[in-house]
């Protein structure tokens, strides 16, 4: 199965490049019917996680995914599922 991986380490500093970089995935998902979506914002002090949480709460986003999950094992990483 087809998966997008963003990786936000490497740029946790820059505000536009972690909003950039989400709805690149966003949109690549949808047109490419990719169903889902890893999203790394990595473990650290939860500001970047809290951003990226925020960011799948807004109502234009919020309406093309189906369902957000995060990684039992690894409390740095979610997923999110599409449904087509």
């Amino acid at each position: 199965m087809a998966r997008i991986k963003i990786d936000l380490h490497y740029i946790y500093n820059n505000s536009e490049a972690i909003d950039r970089a989400l709805r690149n995935a966003f949109e690549e998902a949808i047109e490419k019917k990719i169903r889902e979506i890893e999203i790394i914002p990595g473990k650290g002090s939860g500001q970047l996680r809290k951003k990226v949480e925020r960011f799948l709460q807004l109502p234009h986003i919020k309406n093309k995914y189906h369902r957000i999950e995060n990684d039992s094992k690894n409390f740095g990483r979610l997923f999110v599922y599409f449904k087509y």
